[in-house]
């Protein structure tokens, strides 16, 4: 029998498997096609739906029943979770629930133990320096993947109070002078880019609350090898300095807005302004970013009936509606009866295009590295797209690394890990250093993360102090 400690965790299927290890050797249907909203090939990491267990490891005639497969497959997104999970379980250690972070010195010798490994074995160019072969592979993961996209929390203050972002409570602020300042930005900036980071986010908390934004946003957009600087904001306060962030190298923009209903609006966020955040978006289109993205988190009983209202904005405006699977974060009292799945909302636009145009959702030809499944409905101006991370993953072609206020680095957002780049900075750390941590931070990656129902009990920052 699990223990009180497993079920707390919500990995209920393991009622009936094993004090030894288990090992899952069969694996049904990894890359199918499927009707409706998930007519692309699945992730290498998709939800399997039949498991056998090797016999070995089982005592004899015990089997996975179909209940218990079910949770499983709700459960685990990949099959490196399962192993993980199921190892942990059957040793009877615990699930990590707190964040962990590693001293930047200890990433240091990380990496050069592997560059010395690699260099000995015969697998890399002799000749290469330890800065050479960190600027090749200190932005590529153990699983391939190459991070080309830098987000960055500017600050961890925000002028709203999202529900689903920042808990009732609050948050603790970490003091003004443990935060990254303006040359530290740019200085790690420059080394993401020559690691090869070409797109960069900043985002918040609420990114306008910092005075040297524009500044921040010239800085980067001139370094060499950056082609895209955006920004994620609640388009609060925006409009006021939105000509001087284009001027100043800003090329794209999202703009979070959960409900076109004011009244709403003050509920969700618990403070007024949905007049503001529309004129941003509105002013954003008349400067002539193309699209303006739209941020919309759907939550059960309360935005998921505006769902085909958010549609209609991009009749005739050049907006890019991007609804959002609820997450758990932090604070935010996550729970599955939350969750509006992409299948649902998918179901409705789907229904809503064809009743409007005659013809059903056109899917776009998404691009490596995009997190969103993109359409229109046809004879509309702008777009819909899902952000599907609860219930479809895309872990596999995750090329996002995040930088925080606090100067961690985290390399996934429902991730635990981080290093702190702050620390190594202050600490007199070298050029070679700080990439030595980044290549080991991103080492760490894992193939995907965990599914919905254990993201809720791990320990992770509350949203407003990751940035999205």
């Amino acid at each position: 029998m699990i223990t009180r400690k497993g079920r707390d965790i919500g990995i209920c299927f393991l009622r009936t498997c094993f004090l030894k290890p288990v090992s899952v050797v069969g694996l049904v249907e990894p890359h199918t096609h499927v009707s409706g909203p998930t007519s692309v090939p699945r992730e290498q990491h998709a939800s399997p739906s039949v498991f056998r267990i090797h016999s070995s490891y089982t005592p004899a005639g015990n089997a996975l029943n179909r209940s218990t497969l079910e949770a499983w497959r709700r459960t685990l997104p990949s099959v490196e979770e399962m192993h993980r999970v199921l190892k942990l379980q059957a040793k009877k250690q615990p699930l990590p629930t707190e964040q962990s972070v590693m001293d930047w010195r200890d990433c240091v010798k990380i990496s050069r133990e592997a560059y010395e490994k690699e260099m000995r074995g015969g697998r890399g160019v002799q000749s290469l320096s330890f800065i050479e072969w960190l600027l090749q592979r200190s932005l590529v993961d153990s699983h391939a993947r190459r991070h080309s996209y830098l987000r960055i929390s500017l600050t961890e203050k925000c002028n709203l109070r999202c529900l689903y972002c920042m808990p009732e409570e609050g948050v603790d602020l970490t003091p003004h002078g443990h935060l990254l300042n303006t040359e530290e930005i740019v200085k790690l900036v420059e080394l993401f880019a020559l690691a090869g980071v070409n797109k960069v986010r900043l985002t918040g908390g609420e990114p306008t609350i910092r005075k040297d934004l524009a500044n921040i946003v010239k800085q980067i957009s001139s370094i060499e090898g950056i082609k895209d600087v955006g920004i994620t904001s609640n388009g609060l306060v925006l409009s006021r300095s939105l000509e001087q962030l284009k001027d100043a190298g800003l090329s794209l923009i999202n703009l979070s807005l959960d409900t076109l209903k004011p009244a709403r609006f003050e509920q969700m966020t618990r403070r007024k302004g949905h007049e503001r955040v529309l004129g941003s978006i509105n002013k954003s289109l008349d400067l002539g970013y193309n699209p303006v993205k739209i941020n919309v988190v759907v939550m059960k009983g309360v935005n998921d009936d505006e769902i085909l209202d958010f549609v209609e904005l991009t009749r005739n405006k050049n907006v890019n509606v991007r609804f959002i699977e609820y997450m758990p974060f932090d604070g935010n009292v996550w729970s599955t009866e939350k969750l509006v799945s992409y299948k649902e909302m998918f179901k409705a636009v789907n229904t809503y295009a064809k009743e409007t145009s005659g013809d059903g959702l056109v899917r776009f030809a998404d691009g490596h590295g995009e997190v969103a499944k993109n359409f229109r409905v046809p004879g509309f101006k702008g777009s819909v797209s899902f952000i599907t991370s609860m219930t479809s993953t895309f872990c596999g072609d995750c090329n996002r690394v995040r930088l925080m206020a606090d100067g961690n680095i985290k390399v996934c957002l429902f991730g635990n890990n981080e290093v702190s780049l702050l620390d190594a900075l202050r600490e007199g750390a070298t050029d070679e250093d700080l990439l030595a941590v980044v290549s080991a931070a991103v080492d760490r990656k894992k193939a995907a993360h965990a599914g919905m129902d254990i993201l809720h009990t791990l320990k992770n920052r509350p949203m407003v102090k990751i940035g999205g």
